[in-house]
């Protein structure tokens, strides 16, 4: 059963300081995820229009919204970067859950990511800080491949999310079936609480569940800020009752308080029953669901209401833990508590042209007023933080101070990386940083001309810094600069932005796979050096045995050397020979995973051997094991949903499987198929060119990493050609 959560009134002490202009109880920190194209960046614009924050409405395809302030967004009409913003909004003047603030504003600080796949590290390292979530769904598609991603990215940090249903003036929208969606794809134990009030043209409103009232939209005001609390029509009253005693079973199923009373045959009050929906929210037990447009200027006001009313703020949710950095077994917490010692988490890089070098920063607790230092415990050095600004996407307000529960940005420190613990140097605190997916896609860039060389080293290097799914490294064969990412629009925006930004111009190979190889069987590989060149030579000697393991199980080496065959002192050296060794298969020299090592013997000269002998002879150990163990080469494959009228349907799935690409379903709805499949990454360069040729321009389509797969003998072989020839 949930726990009744902290609220000011049971707390003995108040952890806000004095100053602060909004008390922690009034703060929401939230962000707004979902799939691409379900309305995030629309939802966004219509909160901070509603909130008074903006005075006039932008559209994505007009390139006029707040958020979507880069260039390339305007263009393309997608995120690529998560804005942060900051609004107000006051507690509805109700009976409600939060009447001790009635008309008093609440301070809500947003965080618009990103719904396309190739750019998964902004979602990752906002849901990372934030307290609570939007999640967005399309009221026609339902749930998507990257709402589950995004899902699965805030059950990973345990954030505390509301649902909601976008979109329901379109044709075909369902409210119902996304609802059932979020049950069966994403176990997710949603139930609504406002219902959409009509659909598609006839979208009117929605249906306050709990307070049993129709919310009307006015259809002289086109921006939606007329609208009125009336009786719930006589066609619906008999759905809403039936939805309240639904919801109120729902929440009785997991909640205390309301299943004593249900037992009792007693009705919860409004109140009562709005308390324990924020109980269960905050502790990831209930995923409240409101239904809307957001496009339609429908719903909008009421979701604030619902971030307010369920959304976690700082003090709900449980204490910050990291770990010592000088005892990494000890679990230090960071209390949301103004007057405590300072400690945040740096959580993302950018580049301003005006400013400069921007570290956006969670803090959990204490507060950080400009002019002090904070210290870093992975670089152990100090820094003298001179600027701190507020956030408002691509604006900036000077602050003095920030406290437990803010979200702003630092200018000017150095020596910072996404994931840093920023803190008081006397706080032995080290917070778990952010991970990160792995590049599944590269490609040979070379500057245009001699300046451009000069300044592609230090463009690259600030856009790496920014971008943890970024990598740049040079071949030593060829001595190109191989850079690396999520996806082909990843890299090109790269590109795109070291033009714009930097005024760096480049040229730019083809992409390249990012294969791996492994094993199939156990094999014994023995590798020694001896060297004799009249004087002081070299001797080293190691056998291993290797096994395959498990796919996503990883690299595992250990040393099972008896008798000390050879010396402990050279163990680490063989360790870091082997390392180096299958970071080069011998297929195609991609790098090896899912293996296990194990150092069993070898033999030692008492003059002749040190620890470069021991490593080269454990890379030649490894790689002769290698070849006797079945060595094959695995590519990335692909989970890709293509989403098609029905017309196109057997053009796209031939397509599909021409490309080596197996159909795990399809499933039709409202004349419009879903294709899911896999498909290796090798296969779909240059795919949205064909699928918009074959569909007329009607199809779309969304791909995000899945596993990686045994790339068939006739494919390696070409892909042997293909690296001979270069």
């Amino acid at each position: 059963m949930a726990t009744a959560t902290a609220t000011p009134e049971t707390k003995a002490k108040n952890p806000n300081s004095p100053k602060r202009p909004y008390p922690m109880e009034r703060t929401r920190n939230i962000g707004i995820c979902a799939h691409i194209d379900a309305g995030k960046t629309t939802l966004t614009e219509r909160i901070l229009f509603y909130t008074g924050a903006i005075h006039r409405i932008g559209e994505v395809h007009e390139g006029t919204t707040v958020t979507d302030w880069m260039e390339q967004e305007r263009e393309r009409g997608i995120t690529i970067t998560s804005a942060a913003t900051t609004c107000f909004w006051p507690a509805r003047k109700e009976e409600g859950i939060l009447k001790i603030y009635e008309g008093q504003k609440f301070r809500v600080n947003i965080i618009d990511t990103p719904g396309h796949v190739d750019f998964t590290a902004e979602v990752e390292r906002s849901l990372r800080v934030l307290d609570g979530a939007i999640a967005v769904f399309c009221g026609v598609a339902g749930v998507q491949p990257q709402s589950e991603t995004v899902w699965r990215q805030a059950n990973k940090y345990g954030v505390p999310r509301i649902a909601f249903v976008n979109k329901m003036d379109r044709v075909g929208a369902n409210f119902q079936n996304a609802i059932n969606e979020m049950r069966d794809k994403l176990g997710a134990n949603a139930w609504p609480v406002l219902i959409p009030l009509g659909a598609e043209d006839q979208l009117k409103g929605q249906i306050d569940v709990i307070n049993q009232k129709a919310v009307l939209y006015s259809d002289n005001d086109k921006i939606g800020s007329t609208y009125e609390l009336a009786e719930i029509p006589d066609d619906k009253k008999k759905f809403a009752a039936t939805a309240l005693q639904e919801l109120i079973e729902a929440v009785a199923d997991k909640d205390e308080e309301i299943a004593n009373l249900f037992l009792e045959e007693k009705t919860p009050t409004p109140l009562q029953l709005k308390q324990a929906i924020r109980r269960l929210t905050v502790t990831n037990q209930f995923v409240p669901v409101v239904g809307g447009s957001a496009f339609k200027n429908k719903g909008v006001q009421f979701l604030i209401d619902a971030v307010i009313d369920y959304l976690p703020g700082p003090l709900d949710i449980p204490p910050a833990k990291g770990i010592n950095p000088h005892n990494r077994e000890e679990t230090v917490p960071a209390p949301a508590d103004d007057s405590a010692k300072f400690c945040s988490l740096a959580f993302k890089l950018w580049t301003d042209p005006f400013v400069g070098k921007l570290v956006f920063f969670r803090v959990y607790s204490g507060q950080l007023t400009k002019g002090t230092t904070v210290y870093n415990p992975r670089t152990n050095k100090r820094d003298r933080i001179s600027r701190v600004v507020q956030i408002q996407a691509d604006k900036r307000e000077e602050l003095e101070t920030v406290y437990a529960g803010d979200i702003a940005a630092i200018v000017g420190i150095k020596d910072v990386k996404t994931g840093d613990t920023l803190c008081m140097e006397d706080f032995d605190i080290q917070l778990e940083p952010p991970s990160f997916p792995e590049p599944v896609i590269s490609m040979a860039i070379e500057p245009k001309t001699k300046a451009d060389r000069e300044k592609m080293g230090e463009s690259l290097g600030r856009l790496v810094e920014e971008d943890p799914t970024l990598t740049v490294k040079t071949n030593e064969e060829t001595g190109q600069t191989i850079i690396a990412g999520m996806g082909e629009l990843h890299l090109d925006i790269i590109m795109d932005r070291m033009r714009r930004e930097f005024n760096v111009e480049t040229n730019a190979g083809a992409p390249q796979i990012a294969y791996r190889e492994t094993i199939t069987k156990s094999s014994e590989g023995e590798g020694k050096l001896v060297k004799q060149s009249g004087g002081r030579g070299q001797y080293g000697h190691v056998v291993v045995d290797m096994r395959p393991q498990e796919r996503g199980k990883g690299i595992a080496i250990e040393n099972k050397v008896v008798g000390g065959n050879i010396p402990k002192e050279y163990i680490p050296a063989c360790k870091k020979g082997i390392e180096e060794a299958l970071l080069n298969g011998v297929v195609n020299g991609s790098p090896v995973i899912d293996v296990a090592i194990d150092i069993t013997d070898g033999s030692y000269h008492e003059v002749d051997s040190n620890e470069l002998a021991f490593k080269l002879a454990a890379i030649f150990a490894v790689q002769d094991a290698m070849k006797k163990a079945g060595p094959i080469l695995l590519e990335p494959i692909m989970k890709v949903e293509v989403s098609t009228p029905d017309e196109f349907q057997g053009d796209i799935i031939g397509d599909l499987s021409r490309r080596r690409g197996k159909i795990m379903s399809t499933e039709s709805k409202n004349k419009t198929t879903n294709v899911l499949s896999e498909v290796p990454l090798s296969e779909m360069f240059g795919y949205v060119n064909n699928i918009r040729s074959m569909s007329k321009g009607r199809a779309a389509y969304t791909m995000e990493p899945s596993h990686f797969e045994q790339v068939p003998a006739q494919i390696v072989a070409q892909i042997t050609e293909q690296k001979k020839g270069k």
